[in-house]
């Protein structure tokens, strides 16, 4: 097993992995709109989306998977009405891809997180 962080202080306060690989299996953590970079979180739905996308790619890519082999991916958007902005980044991102999805309308453990994306990946 190997464990992937992103080293967000998120993953050491609250234990856990952003992404963990077992066998041929990625499971990447629910990953929400900060620039890791910065740990800046922009206001935008839009945006949080694709630096959720952004964050999920570099870690699938440490791992040694590719957006092209997540087979499951959970939304979990704080507002209903946030989804119609949302749906051409993630048909920019998944279209082709097509994984089994979930999307949630719940809310989320910190007030300016608007958008939390999951996915599981394989490779076999």
């Amino acid at each position: 097993m190997r464990r992937i962080s992103t080293g967000s202080p998120f993953e050491a306060v609250m234990g856990y992995s952003r992404a963990v690989v077992k066998g041929g299996w990625c499971f990447v953590s629910g990953v929400t709109g900060y620039d890791y970079a910065t740990m800046t979180m922009p206001e935008d739905v839009v945006e949080q989306a694709r630096n959720c996308f952004a964050t999920i790619g570099r870690v699938l890519a440490e791992a040694g998977f590719t957006m092209e082999d997540i087979v499951r991916v959970q939304y979990t958007v704080t507002d209903a009405a946030l989804v119609e902005a949302i749906v051409p980044v993630l048909g920019a991102h998944l279209g082709e891809v097509r994984p089994a999805a979930t999307m949630v309308i719940a809310g989320l453990i910190r007030p300016e997180m608007k958008i939390e994306i999951e996915v599981t990946a394989f490779k076999g």
